[in-house]
């Protein structure tokens, strides 16, 4: 064994608490990453280096579409929803396949860099497989699928199925999913559900826009027509939220509560009467929090204080370059902690790396600097003297 250590102004290593160790020290083994020892760094020997900034554990991007990364740059802002979902079928599949997986290769090789050591991204296809499979971040691949004719569900269930068996042989952890309420029929919602569950872990679209709302609880609004207007199929009209329809969906194929991990993506419309259902009937439920997404589509953000007293754990997600600038997770906490103060860089990174790997199964190993553990060590820096984000900070990976 081969051991460095490392100190730093603010070491949070998330273990039993979200404050810093000011300044600490951490020892690892070179060869595997392992860590060996953390604590404070009373004692420091004139000539060592005391890193300017915060080491922290590799973090845990809970929701993501690399296989998007060549649509970077192509879309209009701000056009809601519907512009999006228009834009998303006008321009897929634009750039030709060899420079599609260049640039997934690439954005993969840069949330490396950047110090995300966990990822759970979302597939409509197998074009990311084999830079997952080649990294050396642990991802799980949620296979994500549509439909809203209730006659296709079979024959979409089918594709998907064989979807998942080129990312087994690929060796990544994988399943299908459902994507969100609006662009799925009632058949495919609970047979991808229920498939998905099968592994233990599910990802949906939850409450991202007013459009949404208005489309379930009233059968109106730009969505719903968007829908009409392609000649599509549309959910029910059930008067209530697209968060409680979900739930009834999942309830018609296993009984609640559901004690599985279910990732709740976005619920910028989450109420806290929504919290409380997600509680009840949902107790593994986790809510991935993508702010400059949902700001680049229609300028809108969940009401995080809300969510934060709920209970409910928190993650973060940055969500595709279809809707994003950058997949950087560092960006995506400083634009929360500027939306709301009352956030510390502690508790944004609790969001950021263990309950990320939390929602994964992963906290034996990764989201803390624990003893034995190997989640990855990356320095913020750019931090202020009180040990808040700046527009400058950003992150690289130390282990």
């Amino acid at each position: 064994m081969s051991v460095k250590r490392i100190y730093s102004k603010f070491l949070y290593t998330l273990e039993g608490g979200i404050s810093p160790l000011s300044p600490g020290f951490v020892d690892y083994d070179q060869e595997d990453g392992r860590i060996v020892d953390f604590g404070y760094a009373d004692d420091i020997p004139e000539d060592a280096e005391v890193l300017d900034g915060a080491v922290v554990p590799g973090f845990v991007n809970t929701h993501c579409h690399v296989e998007l990364s060549y649509m970077k740059g192509l879309f209009r802002r701000g056009t809601g929803m519907a512009g999006f979902i228009d834009q998303i079928n006008e321009l897929r599949d634009v750039a030709p396949l060899e420079e599609r997986l260049c640039d997934i290769s690439r954005e993969m090789d840069q949330m490396w860099r950047n110090g995300v050591s966990a990822m759970a991204d979302i597939s409509n296809c197998d074009d990311s497989f084999a830079a997952k499979a080649a990294s050396p971040m642990y991802t799980r691949t949620f296979l994500e699928v549509f439909g809203t004719e209730p006659e296709d569900c079979d024959a979409v269930m089918s594709g998907v199925r064989r979807l998942q068996e080129k990312a087994l042989e690929c060796g990544l952890d994988a399943a299908p999913t459902p994507h969100a309420c609006y662009t799925m029929s009632p058949e495919l919602v609970q047979a991808s559900s229920a498939a998905g569950l099968e592994s233990g872990y599910l990802s949906f679209h939850s409450e991202e826009t007013p459009e949404e709302e208005e489309m379930i609880g009233k059968g109106s609004g730009r969505l719903w027509d968007n829908r009409k207007a392609a000649g599509m199929s549309v959910p029910p009209v059930t008067g209530g939220s697209s968060l409680e329809y979900f739930v009834d969906r999942l309830a018609a194929v296993k009984e609640l509560p559901i004690k599985e991990h279910v990732l709740l993506v976005h619920e910028v419309c989450m109420t806290k009467e929504g919290t409380e259902l997600v509680k009840k009937a949902l107790p593994g439920a986790f809510v991935a929090l993508c702010p400059r997404s949902n700001i680049y589509i229609h300028d809108a953000l969940p009401d995080v204080d809300m969510l934060r007293s709920s209970g409910i754990p928190l993650t973060i997600g940055t969500d595709s370059l279809s809707s994003n600038d950058s997949l950087d997770m560092v960006a995506e906490m400083y634009c929360l902690q500027e939306n709301f103060p009352g956030l510390s860089l502690g508790e944004l990174l609790g969001w950021a790396c263990l309950n990320g790997a939390r929602f994964l199964g992963k906290e034996a190993v990764l989201g803390s600097i624990g003893i034995g553990k190997k989640p990855g060590l990356v320095l913020v820096g750019h931090i202020s003297a009180e040990g808040r984000l700046t527009s400058s900070s950003a992150s690289y990976r130390i282990v």
